[in-house]
């Protein structure tokens, strides 16, 4: 399922900050604007899926023409800025949740003299469980 939230990105002068209002003002940057919509994909990915995991509920995205990114800014104490727009920012959390937190992680791990890590606990697991 994608969801959608409206974000303010402020341009200011070695970076963009961005703010997601309906968020309590969860915010990120990014050097170039690329990089600054990569971050806020990922933020608002990791915020919807802890809160869901949490079973807390999820505000209701505002209408984007009711966002004032200037008025946000100011908000925040941010003055400095060179330009403010409002953009959505959309993400399938369960599709980035499996490829991004769910996953699992292989390592190999030798403790010493030859001796793996992974060997030992699936030595000890078998033992275990016959």
């Amino acid at each position: 399922m994608t969801i959608m939230y409206p974000a303010c990105f402020c341009k200011e002068k070695n970076r963009y900050s961005v703010v997601f209002p309906d968020l309590n003002y969860l915010a990120t940057d990014g050097k170039t604007l690329d990089q600054a919509m990569n971050h806020a994909i990922n933020c608002l990915a990791g915020y919807i899926y802890l809160e869901k995991k949490e079973a807390n509920k999820i505000p209701k995205a505002s209408d984007i023409s009711r966002i004032d990114a200037n008025k946000v800014a100011k908000d925040l104490g941010v003055t400095n800025y060179k330009e403010c727009f409002v953009n959505y920012v959309s993400i399938d959390v369960e599709s980035y949740a499996k490829e991004h937190f769910e996953k699992a992680v292989k390592k190999t791990l030798t403790i010493e003299n030859n001796i793996y890590f992974s060997k030992v606990l699936q030595d000890a697991l078998i033992k275990i469980l016959m």
